[in-house]
């Protein structure tokens, strides 16, 4: 098992273009100021020891090691001791639309983003409980099979987006019927699914999937995403907002939260309701609702110590930091014999 102690020091990366960026700039500075004396090519010859390409390895040499740095700092660990561990908890799948509608903007910064803010402050909070994810469309998947490694659940959870699904719709009913499965055999009280969408363009008989689950002791909670006025669908392409979907005959789609379906979900799937806003997501209730499921006990293998890799990384950056500092921006003696004795081969 593999992890970032530091991973927020990642951003640091940012600085290498930068720093890039500014060499280039240093150095076109300095040619310019050069060619105020005269022509390049003849104050080159007055400084014969002078080294262009060593310069460029000197910095090269610079930002290998300031790379090196940045990834001491954030120091990878290695798990070193795989133990089983005795939890008590209780089994969520969470089903998460990424239809196209999902990306209107009544909620802020966007439906979906909402919805993975809240799911990340939800995960935050078990303790305990397994969770999966799954992802649906028009068509279902599975994101993350159910597991107690919630760093897993929010690196998955972070790389969710509305591009995941081919197949455009809201099978409400395939997301439910696969949480189930997804769940396994084992029986009790203990398992829950939480649907997070907007329910427009709702495909599938998701009631009678919701009642089917709740016979097998599973209870179901749904999440609006959206209002009931609706908000344009936004078209964007390379992050710049080009405008808004259209239909067929050119009138702008407004995509309306189905709450009125969502209630009836819930209601037969044992569970509760609750309408998101930019304030608050309702995930409270959500998490009281699951507090509240039978507690199971079951085992499951995780890392429990972790050696630092951090040293490998620091003793390089040192490395090539030594190399840089020693090495001149001098030609070598053996390149300047070398090139005189060229230079008498053409006499």
């Amino acid at each position: 098992m593999f992890q970032l102690e530091n991973k927020y020091f990642l951003y640091a990366f940012v600085l290498i273009p930068l720093l890039i960026i500014t060499y280039l700039i240093i150095g076109r500075w300095r040619k310019n100021a050069l060619k105020m004396y005269g022509d390049l090519s003849v104050i080159v010859q007055l400084f014969p020891d002078v080294s262009t390409s060593k310069r460029v390895w000197k910095f090269i040499l610079f930002i290998i090691a300031f790379s090196f740095l940045i990834i001491g700092i954030v120091n990878p660990q290695v798990g070193t001791k795989l133990e089983e561990v005795k939890r008590k908890g209780a089994d969520l799948m969470i089903c998460l639309d990424v239809s196209n509608s999902m990306k209107a903007e009544d909620l802020q910064p966007s439906r979906l983003e909402k919805s993975k803010q809240a799911l990340s402050k939800l995960i935050d909070n078990l303790e305990g409980d397994r969770v999966g994810i799954i992802v649906f469309g028009g068509q279902a998947y599975v994101q993350l099979p159910i597991t107690t490694d919630y760093a897993a659940a929010k690196m998955f959870l972070a790389s969710i987006s509305t591009d995941m699904v081919p197949t455009q719709g809201t099978a409400i009913g395939k997301a439910i019927d696969l949480a189930v499965e997804s769940f396994g055999k084992d029986e009790g009280k203990n398992k829950a699914i939480v649907i997070i969408t907007d329910g427009e363009n709702h495909e599938d008989d998701a009631i009678a999937a919701a009642e089917a689950a709740v016979e097998k002791g599973i209870t179901i909670h749904t999440i609006g995403m959206g209002s009931e006025n609706g908000a344009p669908i936004p078209i964007y392409k390379n992050e710049v907002k080009e405008g808004y979907r259209k239909d067929k005959d050119g009138n702008t789609v407004v995509t309306k939260l189905n709450e009125p379906m969502l209630q009836q979900i819930a209601g037969a799937g044992s569970g509760i309701y609750v309408r998101a806003t930019n304030s608050d997501a309702g995930l409270k209730n959500v998490l009281d609702a699951i507090d509240k499921l039978e507690k199971k006990q079951f085992e499951s293998k995780m890392f429990s110590d972790y050696e630092d890799r951090f040293q490998w990384f620091v003793a390089a950056a040192f490395l090539f930091l030594l190399i840089e500092t020693f090495l001149t921006e001098r030609k070598s003696k053996l390149y300047q014999r070398l090139n005189l004795f060229g230079d008498k081969n053409e006499k």
